[in-house]
């Protein structure tokens, strides 16, 4: 997971204007109406999709996976029609936020949908999964506090949230990062790496290979840096390794975090979220 910086510049007004009809037309509707109403506008934040793609460099949102074979999905943060908050308890979660785009997050399909681990055998992905922390303030359509709730689950658009959850640089693993302290975060990061299913085994073996490729390029970077007689080769190496690290690169976090535990090896790294501007 990545911080992913929303920017409304990208999405044109007539997407906007359209989701803006549906939320007035959805407000009209009795209560018994929602739903089927919901169903029926599937079109409204479907076309939203390519527009936060281009947020995150047509990166999955919560996996970072750019798998041109993965279906991809605009998924309701706080899920549309029912949230469940714990096995077996479920409520009518947010449906005023069915056309808020800033509800929206662009995720795989493994991440987003409901599917089974294939080496552990447990059911991962987000569904319609949306836990609160114990004592959280709960919205409803008539009290509408969502910002005051206490979400387990990370948000990839808050920095604050993905910077709970780091990659281990020797497995490949997403885990609690070293700032994460108290078990309320770590148990806020157990629970997201769960429901977005961020250690499936794909997933790792995709990081794996990000950090071996790093981890390749460093040391040929540092072998003719000692030797002291090919400046063109180091240039070109330094600007890949600063592509790999760049939040544009699939599997960045990974490629970071595997730089960062070789000696002298994050001066190497982009620099900031912004970086990429000046790599492409």
């Amino acid at each position: 997971m990545i911080y992913v910086k929303r920017d409304p510049v990208l999405i044109p007004e007539k997407v906007l204007k359209v989701a803006e009809r549906a939320q007035q037309q959805l407000e009209a509707r009795p209560p018994e109406e929602r739903k089927a109403f919901i169903e029926k506008k599937s079109h409204v934040w479907r076309a939203f999709g390519r527009y936060l793609a281009k947020m995150s460099y047509g990166k999955c949102w919560y996996s970072e996976s750019d798998d041109p074979q993965s279906f991809f999905d605009v998924d309701h943060f706080r899920p549309k029609k029912a949230a469940k908050r714990a096995n077996g308890v479920e409520d009518d979660g947010y449906p005023w936020l069915a056309f808020s785009w800033e509800n929206f997050r662009y995720s795989a399909g493994r991440s987003n949908r409901l599917n089974t681990d294939e080496a552990t055998e447990v059911v991962v992905g987000k569904g319609s999964w949306f836990p609160l922390l114990e004592g959280s303030v709960k919205a409803n359509w008539n009290h509408r506090c969502e910002k005051q709730e206490a979400a387990v689950l990370l948000d990839p658009a808050r920095q604050q949230d993905v910077d709970l959850l780091d990659v281990n640089p020797e497995d490949g693993r997403a885990c609690p990062s070293f700032t994460c302290i108290g078990p309320v975060k770590r148990e806020r990061v157990q629970r997201s790496i769960e429901i977005y299913g961020l250690n499936l085994g794909n997933l790792i073996s995709a990081r794996k290979r990000a950090m071996r490729n790093v981890e390749e390029d460093y040391r040929m970077l540092m072998e003719i840096c000692a030797a002291g007689n090919d400046m063109v080769a180091v240039d070109r190496l330094r600007a890949k390794l600063r592509r790999a690290t760049s939040p544009s690169a699939p599997y960045s976090r990974a490629a970071r975090a595997k730089m960062h535990s070789l000696p002298y090896a994050a001066q190497f790294c982009a620099q900031a979220e912004n970086e990429l501007e000046v790599l492409v």
